[in-house]
């Protein structure tokens, strides 16, 4: 960390010097002064995106972005050159004349590259698993050649500049000049390059044929159910964890996003996947017309677009039952049904009474939960996962454990002689650099113990995968807990606040069958030994607890999952056959 921080001012430093340094040396002039500052300003300005990107954002804000940097060596190259050899020199001359042009090429294959990525990467809808076979997409041209923004054509000046100044210094006036006429031909070469892909891909220049194609293939499917999401892309694993779910009803499910980077952080599904980013399109779109369920697994300001539109039953399905405040947030109080997993999450909004009635509150279990097993995983060496939740967006609600007790956690882990499994969530250090810093303090501690501890912070393995290889969890008060309630096994909750026991448990009733673990971690070692024993102190109340979080076990989740979903289409349904039954006399009136 002090090393990348030192790395990222230096060369801060070196470019900020490095153009005044140009300037001195070009009009003292100093032709080998000016060869070394010129090498560190390019070097510099090569690395400040990587090690200290704020600053490049910066620079860009207070117009000293790339482009202009570039042009400032190229300025003092053009004095150096004009004080060494004079204005009137045929070789400063021709140097200035290839500088200019390299200019005006590199302006035209960014037009070139702007366009192609705006008609090929920045379509109006994107799409999985729906055939766009007829828009006859081009496959994208080489990296090098699309970069827009230029940056990378804007290395060519190093011919020029870099000949120039060597040329300069070496008495050799003709090289900066044939300098110049290479960097041009290479970038001729790129122009000439996309020309082609430039010609493809003006067939999908027209948005409203790209949106009318996609619509078309989206009506043939005739979607009955929709999952609707939006946010961040770090979020997606919220959308992934109802995809199998989805594909095993009854009814004919579409996934439609708004973020386009969204479709590839999406986990895989045999699904149609649509992404439509502007919400006016969105809102005319026809192919959704036939959607009479949507499923919302997040509360995020762009629902309002797919609430908007009629004709369907919406419904809040979150990402996870738990006892935190999403999980009974004023919001939700917008969609006709909210489906919870047990009887806790009804019990959830009715203590908080946040508008949302109880009778359009239902039970349907948690489908995700099917493959979690519920048996220890045996072997010679206990396992401990230890899976934090994220900071939260506010500071007083004491959710996560990672700022102030995850390292002596895993430290105690560690002491202890159990294998250790960490899994933090995945927006850890999204918001608080406190809990990024935590984080890598933990994976420093695992790492440096060797063994077979590890640490998971992607998507694979899952989640329910780490639950199995588990004997015991330690959480936060999140929906990892009731998740981890269908394995049976023992679990326990960070109690970071350090609240009494029946205050604790009252305020967070998922960890009413929990081991609950102090800020000074002085109940782990109890916690520990109870591993060894046939069946827990804590057993019969976690049996007991995960029917009231997590609902029966008969019928199972995903069949009462896929009952509510048929049950509410067919009500959907009904309303939408009465209100057309009901306009038809009005609309023959009209006409006649």
């Amino acid at each position: 960390m002090q090393a990348s921080s030192w790395r990222g001012r230096a060369t801060s430093a070196a470019l900020f010097l490095s153009y005044p340094l140009l300037m001195v040396t070009a009009l003292w002039p100093l032709p080998w002064a000016f060869v070394v500052v010129a090498v560190v300003s390019y070097l510099a300005d090569n690395q400040t995106p990587r090690v200290a990107p704020a600053l490049n954002e910066i620079l860009s804000k207070v117009h000293l972005g790339v482009t202009l940097r570039f042009v400032l060596r190229e300025t003092a190259t053009l004095l150096l050159a004009g004080r060494v050899l004079g204005a009137d020199s045929p070789w400063f001359i021709a140097l200035a004349a290839g500088m200019f042009l390299l200019h005006g090429a590199r302006s035209v294959q960014t037009t070139l590259a702007f366009y192609l990525n705006r008609w090929v990467n920045v379509l109006p809808a994107v799409t999985r698993n729906v055939d766009l076979t007829a828009l006859r997409i081009p496959p994208p041209p080489p990296a090098a050649l699309v970069s827009y923004k230029g940056a990378r054509l804007l290395y060519l000046d190093i011919l020029p500049v870099g000949g120039a100044a060597v040329g300069l210094a070496a008495g050799v006036s003709w090289l900066g000049v044939a300098g110049a006429a290479l960097a041009l031909a290479g970038c001729a070469g790129s122009i000439v390059a996309l020309l082609p892909h430039f010609r493809r891909a003006a067939v999908l220049r027209d948005r409203d044929r790209v949106i009318a194609h996609v619509d078309e293939q989206v009506r043939a499917y005739d979607p009955e159910v929709a999952l609707y999401f939006s946010g961040s892309l770090d979020s997606a694993y919220q959308a992934s964890m109802w995809l199998n779910t989805l594909a095993r009803i009854d009814r004919r499910a579409v996934i439609v996003l708004r973020e386009r980077g969204m479709v590839d952080k999406l986990g895989p599904t045999t699904l149609p996947v649509i992404c439509i980013p502007s919400g006016t399109d969105l809102m005319n779109f026809r192919g959704l017309d036939s959607v009479r369920v949507t499923l919302f697994a997040s509360n995020v300001g762009k629902n309002i677009h797919m609430l908007r539109l009629p004709g369907h039953r919406s419904v809040f399905i979150g990402h996870g039952d738990s006892d935190k405040e999403a999980s009974f947030n004023p919001f939700t109080k917008v969609y006709d049904k909210v489906w919870v997993a047990g009887q806790a999450g009804r019990d959830r909004y009715i203590k908080a009474n946040v508008g949302v009635r109880d009778e359009d509150v239902d039970e349907v279990g948690r489908p995700q939960l099917a493959g979690i097993s519920t048996t220890r995983p045996g072997g010679s060496q206990q396992t401990v996962l230890y899976a934090p939740t994220w900071e939260g967006w506010q500071d007083d609600l004491f959710h996560t454990s990672i700022i102030t007790m995850g390292p002596k956690i895993v430290k105690r882990l560690l002491k202890s002689g159990v294998r250790v499994i960490y899994k933090p969530h995945p927006l850890t250090g999204h918001r608080d650099p406190a809990a990024g810093a935590a984080h890598k303090k933990i994976m420093s501690l695992l790492n440096s113990a060797g063994g077979n501890h590890s640490t998971v912070t992607g998507p694979e393995p899952h989640l329910y995968e780490c639950f199995n290889e588990a004997d015991l969890l330690i959480s936060d008060i999140s929906s990892v807990v009731a998740d981890f309630l269908a394995s049976g096994k023992p679990y326990v909750v960070t109690n970071v606040a350090g609240r009494p026991e029946e205050e604790f448990k009252e305020r967070y009733p998922s960890a009413d069958a929990a081991y609950l673990l102090g800020p000074n971690l002085r109940e782990l070692p109890e916690i520990i030994a109870e591993l060894d024993r046939p069946e827990d102190t804590m057993a019969g109340a976690r049996r007991k607890l995960k029917t009231h979080l997590l609902g029966p076990d008969q019928p199972d989740a995903m069949t009462r999952f896929n009952a509510a979903v048929n049950a509410l289409y067919d009500q959907a349904s009904a309303q939408t056959a009465e209100r057309a039954a009901a306009l038809a006399p009005s609309q023959v009136s009209n006409q006649k």
